[in-house]
């Protein structure tokens, strides 16, 4: 972001606010998650890092409501977290694309199901999957609207995956580990992607990853979570220049920022 940007950012309310949420086992007395409290800006590109099972994860779930927190309050659009949002989509690291649909089909399904789109799906079809083919452009999928996902490659279903979760024009996208099951090639081409996407649209992102080349290449700030229960220990705003391009990623600053990153980590899995 730049100055400009963040220093609005900054005098507007935030988009994402967590004030001290605790997330409860159920049916026990331990923690998955304790006192978090942070705030996203409308827009910001947000990565959260932590080691396995610290809560990053859950994290996802409280911001989109699909989990209500045992204690404190989120806010996301200026409204109370009560129920699931419908503002946001969501990617996995599993693409979960059906196979007996096309790539098109896979990826209008949100505006088969989500209201206010899904009681006009029919009548507009033409007019959605106008939409969804203009998607699966923009990530190079032109051509393959018609094919299965058996017929695409790992990339290409994360790929369709992706505008599957933007159909609906969410104000928030959310990803879980969306790349970490592909080749390093691939990944990076798909940062790429992600990051013209966002360039394009500026909607809010929240993105949990072990990869923490992937975490500074993509992200505005970055989160540090703590082993299980999960706390923030730490915020790294990221200082790197945008646009960016995979050459940053060999600079002695971006080496210097992953490296810093992998400190805390360390720390964290010590117990600091």
């Amino acid at each position: 972001m730049t100055a400009a940007a963040t220093a609005a950012n900054a005098a507007s309310p935030p988009f994402v606010d967590f004030r001290h949420v605790w997330l409860a086992y159920e049916e026990q007395d331990s923690f998955a998650v304790e006192d978090i409290t942070l705030s996203i800006a409308a827009g910001e590109f947000v990565a959260i890092v932590g080691p396995s099972g610290c809560g990053k994860s859950t994290f996802m779930k409280l911001a989109t409501g699909l989990k209500p927190p045992t204690r404190g309050e989120i806010d996301v659009g200026g409204a109370r977290v009560t129920r699931t949002l419908k503002i946001a989509g969501m990617a996995f690291q599993a693409p979960t694309l059906l196979p007996w649909r096309t790539t098109l089909d896979n990826v209008l399904l949100p505006l088969e199901i989500v209201e206010p789109y899904r009681s006009t799906f029919k009548r507009d079809r033409d007019r959605y999957a106008a939409r969804a083919k203009a998607l699966l452009a923009t990530v190079g999928l032109e051509g393959y609207e018609d094919k299965f996902p058996w017929q695409l490659s790992g990339g290409m279903q994360q790929r369709a995956s992706i505008c599957r979760a933007l159909v609906h024009q969410p104000k928030m996208l959310l990803l879980d580990e969306p790349f970490g099951a592909l080749d390093a090639f691939t990944r990076e081409e798909l940062w790429c992607v992600l990051r013209d996407l966002w360039a394009a649209q500026r909607f809010t992102v929240v993105l949990v990853t072990h990869d923490l080349r992937e975490a500074v290449f993509l992200a505005d700030t970055v989160y540090v979570m703590s082993k299980r229960p999960g706390r923030i220990l730490g915020r790294r705003a990221i200082d790197l220049p945008r646009p960016r391009d995979l050459e940053v990623t060999y600079t002695d600053h971006f080496t210097d920022l992953v490296h810093e990153m992998r400190e805390r980590i360390g720390m964290v899995r010590k117990g600091g």
